[in-house]
């Protein structure tokens, strides 16, 4: 499931001014099993790409306009609503897998630590033992 959604994103061939945040960095990285959407931070160029293609939709709760693509199951913002993280920083130090751009682990385990929903308290167990198993040593960006 999470593979077709990676296909369509990379088949959108955006310019490299994105990343995908959230869960996504822990689903390409075989963290997590799945996950039912992506999202996806943009800059300029990505951003105005993805509006020519998806529908524009606007999110009350967060104050943020986004592009969605595929029934909601692809999201597209300029800004990410939980947290105070700088999108250009996020997306300028974005690691490339897969052919796609990713968003770093230590600013998903920020923005997890911030949300703290049950299902992202999951995902932080999976990837503290991703980490420790792997021998990777960061600290979650505040």
């Amino acid at each position: 499931m999470a593979e077709h959604l990676f296909e369509y994103l990379r088949n959108l061939d955006l310019p490299c001014d994105y990343a995908i945040f959230g869960s996504g960095p822990l689903l390409v990285r075989g963290i997590i099993k799945a996950s039912n959407d992506l999202d996806v931070l943009c800059g300029p160029e990505a951003w105005g790409e993805v509006c020519k293609k998806g529908k524009k939709i606007r999110l009350r709760d967060y104050g943020l306009d986004v592009v969605s693509m595929l029934n909601d199951r692809i999201t597209f913002g300029t800004h990410w609503g939980i947290g105070d993280f700088d999108t250009a920083a996020l997306i300028e130090s974005a690691e490339e897998l897969e052919a796609l751009r990713f968003v770093r682990l230590e600013y998903v385990e920020a923005y997890k630590l911030i949300r703290l929903s049950d299902k992202d308290k999951q995902h932080l167990i999976a990837l503290r033992e991703y980490l420790q198993n792997n021998e990777i040593r960061h600290t979650a960006i505040q």
